[in-house]
């Protein structure tokens, strides 16, 4: 079981089981969502996602067709996301989890879109668009 809260504590939730591996996305609208050079998502089976507190306080935005990102309206922290395409996962974002996570980053991509000041100084696989099956 994985726990993790937003910001300012009124969204909580869980996780059963096994993280997959962390996903790190370059895209400009994840830079611009989360105010940083990537965002860090791990997949989860909705059926194992959990909202244990702050269902009311949550706030969806399309950004995209078919894509909607969904965050605390009170302290403005991503959440996660969800493709209306695959209703059966929704993407966490990893630094929300609480401590340990034994999940590792296994690659980047959206690299094409990446932010010109950031540097990719890893060894992991990069895509310049679209993230593997």
């Amino acid at each position: 079981m994985h726990s993790g809260s937003c910001l300012c504590g009124e969204v909580t939730f869980e996780i059963d089981g096994e993280l997959a591996p962390i996903q790190l996305c370059h895209c400009s609208q994840c830079r611009r969502a989360s105010g940083t050079a990537f965002a860090s998502n791990i997949p989860v089976e909705r059926t194992n996602f959990r909202l244990l507190s702050g269902a009311g306080s949550l706030k969806a935005y399309e950004s995209s067709p078919g894509k909607e990102r969904v965050f605390c309206g009170t302290c403005g922290s991503p959440v996660l996301s969800r493709l209306t395409a695959d209703p059966t996962k929704v993407r966490v974002r990893a630094g929300l989890l609480d401590s340990p996570v034994t999940a590792r980053p296994a690659f980047h991509f959206h690299v094409a879109s990446g932010a010109d000041w950031m540097a990719i100084t890893d060894n992991l696989p990069q895509y310049a668009a679209e993230r593997p099956e």
